[in-house]
C-alpha cells in the first residue's frame, strides 16, 4: 500500500523537488477556502466535522492511557469540551521505539508515499482543520484556513522533499574496484542503508500549531523516525486531528500506528522536559518562547535540537517613493492576527527626516501617518475583528498595558467587540514611541509597536543590528530609495543572520513566508537555531550504515 501511495503522489513529490531547486511560486494545495477542488459542500462538511468533536473524548487508541484530560481554551469563547487520552511519557516513547523499528527499515520511497498520503488527507480536511485552528488559537477563519491548512501542508511537503533529496544522494549499492598494478584489482560490493536516529519529539506552539510543527513531523517521518507529538496544552485539537489522520494512513499501509502518537499535558503538570530528557529521544523540535527554547539548547545533549524562538523584528524607514503604500502595507503587517506571529514587525526605527513622494516628513509626521493608517484599518469593529482575530493569552493584554506605560503613546490600544463572538478578547495595536533599548529591544509578543527616533539611518541600522544580535530576529523590513542604504542594511542583516524585505508597499507583507521559496528563520541568531527548511534541517535526522564484502 505504501508503494501505491507513492505512485499516486509521485508527481507531487517530483514537483516539490523541482520547486525547492527553482525557488519559484508553487503549491499543490489551494489556499482559498472556496476553491472548487475542495468540493461544493466542503465548508459545511468541515464545520460539521469540527462541531461533532466538541464536548466529547478524542479517540486515538494509544498505549498506556491512564485518563482523559483537557486544558484547552478558545480565545473566541467557544465551549470546546474536548478531552484527550493521557499516556505516560514512558509508554509513548516505548511504543514509538518499537513501532520505529519496522518504519525505519522501510525504503525512503515507501515512507515518502505514506507521508504524501497523510498530507493529501490533511488537505482534504482543511476546512475542519481551519475551524479547529481558529477556535483554539484565535486566528481569523481565513488565516486559520491558510496557515493551518494549505500553507502548513506546504511546509510539511517542503521538508519531505528536502529529506527525500538528501537520502537520494546515497546510492543503495556500489561496486568498489581498486587497481593493484600488475595484480588483480581489489573488488568489493558495498550496500548502503539509511538508518533513523531514534524517536523524535515535536513540541507544538499555541498560536500556529500546524504551520510550526509539520516541517518537523514530516522531516522526522520521512527519514525513518517515529514521532511523539506534544501539543501546547491550550492548543491541542489541530495536532490531535493530524495524529489521527497519520495513524489511519500508517495502519492502512501496514505499519504500526504508534509511529505517530500524541502526548498531552496541562499547564499545571507539564511533561515536555520529561519527554526530551528521555535518552531514547534523539530528535527534538520546538517552537515557542525563548526561555524553554534556550533551556533545550543548553540541556538536551543526547539529541539534536531544532528551535524557533522569539525575536525582535525591525522596520527601518529611511526614505520612500510611496509613503501611502508604505503606511497601508505596514499597517496590515502590524495588525495581522494582533501581532501574535513570530514574523510580525515590532520595532520601527525612523530617521529624523524621511524623504517621500509627498516631500520631507519629520519623525513625528511619519509616526502620525502610521498611527492614522493603523487606526483607520481597525476603526470598524467588524472589519477589525476579521483582521485582528482574538487574543490567545491573557498575558498578552497585560503586555499591551505595560508597554503603553513605557513610553509616549501615539495610538492607544482599544477593545474591539467581535459581532460574531461576543466573548472574544480583541485588541487593536498600540503604537508607542520609545528610545529605551531595554523596552524596544525586548520581544513584546502581541499588538504592540515601538517606534524609535534615531540620529540617522546608520544609527537605525546599528540599533536594529544590536537588537538582532542580542535577542534574535527573523526579518527586517527596509524602506529606502537609496541603493547604498539598502546595501548597508542588507549587509548588516546578513551579518546578524536576518532575512530582509525591501520597500513592500503592495499585497505582499513581511509577516508572510512562502514554502519552497522563503527560508523561514536562518538559524544564525538567537531567534532560532534551525531554518525551515534547508538541507541542514533534514540531513542530521538520519545516518548511513554500510556493508562491504568481496565481490563474488
Amino acid at each position: 500500500m505504501a508503494d501505491r501511495f507513492f505512485d499516486a503522489h509521485r508527481e507531487t513529490l517530483e514537483a516539490a523537488l523541482e520547486a525547492i531547486a527553482s525557488r519559484g511560486f508553487w503549491s499543490p494545495y489551494p489556499e482559498h477556502p472556496k476553491d472548487a477542488s475542495y468540493g461544493e459542500d466542503a465548508a459545511k462538511t468541515g464545520q460539521q466535522a469540527f462541531e461533532s468533536r466538541l464536548g466529547r473524548s478524542f479517540e486515538l487508541d494509544q498505549p498506556g492511557v491512564v485518563d482523559l484530560i483537557s486544558d484547552e481554551t478558545s480565545p473566541y469563547g467557544t465551549e470546546l469540551g474536548v478531552t484527550y487520552p493521557r499516556s505516560s511519557v514512558n509508554a509513548l516513547v516505548t511504543a514509538a521505539g518499537a513501532a520505529g523499528k519496522q518504519w525505519g527499515k522501510a525504503t525512503p520511497q515507501s515512507r515518502a508515499g505514506v507521508c504524501l498520503e497523510i498530507l493529501h488527507r490533511l488537505n482534504r480536511r482543511s476546512h475542519e482543520m481551519a475551524a479547529a485552528v481558529m477556535h483554539t488559537t484565535g486566528q481569523s477563519f481565513v488565516m486559520s484556513f491558510q496557515a493551518g491548512g494549505p500553507h502548513a501542508q506546504d511546509r510539511g511537503l517542503e521538508a519531505l522533499a528536502y529529506a527525500y533529496a538528501e537520502m537520494s544522494r546515497v546510492p543503495s549499492d556500489a561496486r568498489w574496484e581498486k587497481p593493484q598494478g600488475s595484480r588483480d584489482p581489489i573488488v568489493l560490493d558495498k550496500t548502503y542503508r539509511i538508518i533513523p536516529r531514534g524517536v523524535g519529539a515535536v513540541i507544538g506552539c499555541s498560536t500556529f500549531p500546524t504551520w510550526n510543527s509539520y516541517s518537523a513531523l514530516f522531516a522526522d517521518l520521512a527519514t525513518g523516525n517515529a514521532v511523539v507529538v506534544k501539543p501546547h496544552p491550550a492548543t491541542v485539537l489541530p495536532l490531535a486531528i493530524t495524529v489521527e489522520i497519520a495513524r489511519e494512513v500508517l495502519t492502512e499501509a501496514g505499519f504500526d500506528p504508534n509511529v505517530v502518537t500524541l502526548l498531552v499535558d496541562t499547564v499545571a503538570e507539564p511533561v515536555a522536559k520529561d519527554l526530551v530528557m528521555d535518552s531514547r529521544v534523539k530528535l527534538v523540535d520546538y517552537t515557542g518562547g525563548s526561555a524553554f527554547g534556550d533551556w533545550l539548547e543548553q540541556n538536551v545533549h543526547h539529541a539534536s535540537v531544532y528551535t524557533e524562538k522569539a525575536g525582535v523584528n525591525s522596520v527601518l524607514i529611511d526614505s520612500t517613493d510611496d509613503i501611502g503604500g508604505l503606511a497601508r502595507n505596514l499597517s496590515i503587517s502590524l495588525s495581522m492576527y494582533s501581532g501574535q506571529m513570530c514574523t510580525a514587525p515590532q520595532t520601527v526605527f525612523v530617521a529624523p527626516e524621511v524623504e517621500t513622494d509627498e516631500g520631507t516628513k519629520s519623525f513625528d509626521e511619519v509616526v502620525e501617518l502610521l498611527a492614522n493608517a493603523v487606526g483607520g484599518l481597525v476603526a470598524d469593529d467588524a472589519r477589525a475583528a476579521g483582521i485582528l482575530g482574538a487574543i490567545k493569552s491573557p498575558d498578552t493584554v497585560q503586555r499591551i498595558l505595560a508597554a503603553q506605560a513605557e513610553g509616549d503613546v501615539r495610538l492607544e490600544s482599544r477593545a474591539v467587540a467581535d459581532p460574531n463572538f461576543p466573548d472574544a478578547i480583541v485588541r487593536t495595536p498600540a503604537i508607542v514611541v520609545s528610545d529605551r533599548s531595554d523596552t524596544y529591544g525586548e520581544e513584546c509578543f502581541g499588538p504592540v509597536v515601538f517606534v524609535v527616533p534615531t540620529e540617522s539611518t546608520d544609527d537605525s541600522i546599528a540599533k536594529a543590528l544590536h537588537a538582532a544580535n542580542a535577542r534574535g530576529a527573523i526579518s527586517w523590513l527596509v524602506y529606502s530609495t537609496d541603493e547604498a542604504v539598502i546595501e548597508a542594511a542588507t549587509e548588516a542583516a546578513a551579518e546578524a543572520g536576518v532575512s530582509t524585505a525591501i520597500n513592500l508597499t503592495g499585497g505582499v507583507f513581511v509577516n508572510q513566508n512562502a514554502a519552497f521559496s522563503d527560508f523561514h528563520v536562518t538559524g544564525a541568531n538567537p531567534a532560532g537555531n534551525a531554518s525551515l527548511a534547508d538541507p541542514a534541517y533534514v540531513a542530521n535526522r538520519f545516518r548511513v550504515a554500510q556493508v562491504r564484502r568481496p565481490a563474488a
